[in-house]
């Protein structure tokens, strides 16, 4: 029998290149459950050389026990994934790619473009890799494909019970959650949330449409308002979430312009930041 054109069958995640790897422990139990084949992708970033090394070379040698370095770390993570996936008794396969400098995430990007999902874990603090927020905002962009963020912390599983739907009528917000509609299938309960932005309400208040659209789709759902109170689109969506117990929400991703975002903040790059809950984002 074959399977709906709209179902996920095709997943990515990254492997973190140390730590306990969660998204990619998150992924393979999703590919289960989905009956997804799961692609693991280690980066070897290749070691920056700081502009003031101009006047001091850095001496070859350091250069090439980095990539070393790199490449090494690359084939653990690799490893790693392996015996997640085939604990969790998915297909899978594994890829180690290099991030050349001037190529920026090419390699990966080619290798994401035809993903149904791709899973990846929030940027840790407390162990950071080379250049995460700027991969998963490749991956947004570039790559085009419908992205799980997980949370670096706090999070051990996917639930996917009690779903938030950050809705503004946007063509992010809608791919979003064209994108969802698989999982949304594993909800009990969808909430629609539309935080009041009264100014890009040209053609009457948002939220009808959704839920009619959810509905179709054999959702049960509910739509709230909730006012912005705080100024802050993303602090509402996630107080909202935490205060209605969510266990993960779906939003676009990049409602303006990069250069605005990157400039002005942005809702995005504030769940990116202070999220705790995943977050499945689409652009």
């Amino acid at each position: 029998m074959k399977k709906s054109a709209s179902a996920i069958s095709d997943m990515h995640v990254i492997v973190d290149l140390a730590g306990e790897r969660r998204a990619a422990t998150i992924a393979a139990d999703l590919a289960s459950r989905l009956d997804a084949h799961l692609t693991g992708l280690a980066v070897a970033f290749e070691p920056l050389i700081p502009a003031y090394s101009m006047a001091a070379p850095v001496p070859t040698d350091f250069i090439v026990a980095a990539r070393e370095n790199a490449i090494a770390d690359a084939r653990a993570a690799g490893a790693a994934f392996e015996k997640i996936a085939a604990a969790a008794g998915v297909p899978f396969e594994t890829l180690t790619l290099e991030s050349v400098a001037g190529e920026g995430f090419m390699g990966a990007i080619h290798d994401l473009r035809l993903a149904d999902l791709v899973v990846v874990g929030q940027d840790n603090p407390d162990q950071p890799e080379p250049m995460r927020p700027a991969l998963i905002e490749s991956i947004l962009f570039d790559a085009a494909a419908p992205t799980l963020i997980i949370p670096y912390t706090g999070v051990t599983e996917l639930k996917t019970g009690r779903a938030i739907v950050a809705w503004d009528g946007s063509a992010p917000a809608a791919r979003a959650v064209r994108a969802a509609l698989p999982l949304l299938q594993f909800a009990d309960d969808v909430l629609v949330v539309i935080v009041e932005e009264a100014s890009k309400w040209r053609a009457g208040a948002p939220g009808a449409d959704i839920g009619t659209h959810l509905a179709r789709h054999g959702l049960g759902v509910e739509v709230k308002r909730v006012a912005n109170t705080i100024g802050d689109v993303a602090s509402s969506l996630l107080n909202f979430a935490a205060d209605e117990a969510g266990d993960w929400m779906v939003m676009g991703a990049y409602g303006h312009s990069r250069v605005r975002e990157l400039l002005l903040g942005g809702a995005t790059r504030t769940v990116l930041a202070s999220m705790t809950l995943p977050v499945l984002m689409a652009h």
